[in-house]
């Protein structure tokens, strides 16, 4: 399932390059891929601890 988010933010980024050097931009597309891009980061980064996880478990003690 990770593997799959991160080439479905890969893709949105290359459609939001490409989108940029057009001749013709479309501005709902480069929104739309930037939503999907930030979207897979927040669902990506959930899953990383916080540095400073070990120093909130000390001070509940």
């Amino acid at each position: 399932m990770k593997a799959f988010k991160i080439l479905i933010m890969v893709l949105a980024i290359a459609v939001a390059l490409y989108e940029q050097v057009s001749a013709e931009k479309n501005i709902y597309i480069m929104v739309i891929a930037i939503a999907v891009f930030m979207y897979g980061m927040m669902q990506l980064s959930a899953k990383t601890p916080s540095k400073n996880q070990d120093k909130e478990e000390e001070d509940v003690k």
